[in-house]
């Protein structure tokens, strides 16, 4: 009887000791996806950076009045000025929609009255 313990218990220890091998290999798979994906994000975040600097660069006030001047004569753009904006309340909004007549009453003349 103690022999069956003894081997059951090795067995155990065996299947145990399989399972945290296999645990350990995922858990190291998965830190190193994660390394990966932190490392992606840092990267983006330094591509969003530049990319912010080149717009700020190419969106500058003087470098975009030199290219409207430029194009002038196939654009047509001008300097935005002062007079050029309005009032919220100077916004002609569409009309609400007039509600659907359910209960349609004829009113024509349609009878044999004079």
């Amino acid at each position: 009887m103690r022999a069956v313990l003894y081997i059951l218990t090795v067995v155990a220890v065996i299947a145990l000791a399989f399972w945290s091998y296999q645990e350990n290999y995922e858990t190291r798979k998965a830190l190193n996806e994660a390394d990966k994906i932190r490392r992606d994000i840092r990267e983006s975040h330094a591509r969003l950076g530049v990319l912010r600097a080149e717009w700020a660069y190419l969106n500058r006030p003087s470098r975009l009045l030199d290219l409207a001047e430029f194009n002038f004569d196939r654009l047509g753009l001008l300097p935005i000025a002062p007079e050029q904006f309005g009032m919220i309340d100077q916004i002609a909004y569409p009309s609400a929609p007039l509600a659907p007549i359910l209960n349609p009453v004829d009113v024509s003349n349609t009878g044999d009255q004079p």
